[in-house]
């Protein structure tokens, strides 16, 4: 097998911070389960990759302190070929997920998880610029609306798009969950 699938950051923290929004999470649950879903049938290895940082208290929701540096609940449950934790915005930053995919043999990555424009498409332009091929699945990542610096707001949607356009024949292909896994050797 040479592609992966990598499942970043979809984990309970994001639950406990203030821009949390429910609005996407049942489309994004439902691909992004699909996703894990075709890609165990197909035997192509999964990977977990959760953030951690900051200091380790309580009241930090991305410290073990807290206790939600877990899966997000709804996510599918599947067997990780690898888990790694990061606590840098690309996975590829003091994780050992490059030597991991490396030793493998693993050529493509698929990418999905929590935020797209956050650690999924920091994640995405580095791969891309180590020399792996990336599937980008947009629909299998979730955002959240955000405020811009001169205060207007921007919709997750347009978020996406963003990160889609910025993306596409640069640093990803984007394509669908059906895509992603038919071209999945």
């Amino acid at each position: 097998m040479t592609t992966a699938l990598l499942v970043i950051d979809a984990q309970e923290s994001f639950r406990h911070r203030p821009f949390w929004s429910e609005a996407d999470l049942p489309a994004y649950l439902a691909t992004q389960n699909a996703l894990i879903e075709g890609a165990a049938t197909q035997g192509v290895p999964i990977v977990r990759i959760l953030h951690r940082n900051g200091p380790n208290t309580a009241d930090n929701p991305f410290s073990d302190a807290r206790g939600h540096v877990r899966a997000l609940a709804g996510l599918a449950e599947f067997d990780a070929a690898a888990t790694f934790v990061k606590s840098r915005h690309s996975a590829l930053v003091g994780t050992g997920l490059d030597v991991w995919l490396t030793e493998r043999g693993i050529q493509r990555l698929i990418v999905s998880g929590i935020r797209t424009e956050q650690c999924c498409e920091t994640t995405a332009r580095h791969a891309a610029d180590l020399g792996w091929q990336v599937d980008y699945v947009p629909t299998a990542t979730l955002t959240f609306d955000m405020v811009q610096p001169d205060g207007r707001p921007l919709r997750a949607a347009d978020i996406v798009a963003r990160t889609c356009t910025v993306l596409a024949g640069r640093f990803a292909r984007i394509c669908s969950v059906a895509e992603a896994l038919k071209a999945a050797p």
